[in-house]
């Protein structure tokens, strides 16, 4: 008799985990697919830094190009006033469109 409660209660127990995985899998997909693009896109959206992550958001920017000196710095002066970097140490500016669309007297890119 015990033997056979005991089956009962492990049986009981595994279709609470399995019914829990389940709907964590699907119920909080879309919720958790946001949180992970929120956070995929933090300080790659305008606004979304704080000023003072600008320096190592511009480091990693500017980690590939010869030119670190004016790249770090045109970086931190386009991060201070759009609050955002974008992802990658070239081109994903849409996904910053301050950043982006900040233009030289010549029309040439500001930001790096």
């Amino acid at each position: 008799m015990a033997k056979t409660l005991g089956i009962i209660f492990l049986c009981f127990l595994l279709l609470l985990v399995s019914l829990e995985i389940q709907a964590s899998g699907t119920g909080n997909s879309a919720s958790q697919g946001q949180k992970q693009g929120n956070h995929a896109m933090y300080g790659a959206t305008q606004g979304s830094l704080h000023p003072q992550e600008c320096a190592p958001r511009c480091t990693a920017r500017c980690s590939a190009t010869a030119y670190k000196k004016p790249c770090m710095f045109f970086c931190q002066k386009c991060c201070a006033k759009c609050l955002c970097v974008p992802p990658g140490t070239y081109g994903n500016k849409q996904s910053c469109p301050c950043y982006n669309n900040w233009k030289t007297k010549k029309g040439g890119p500001k930001c790096p």
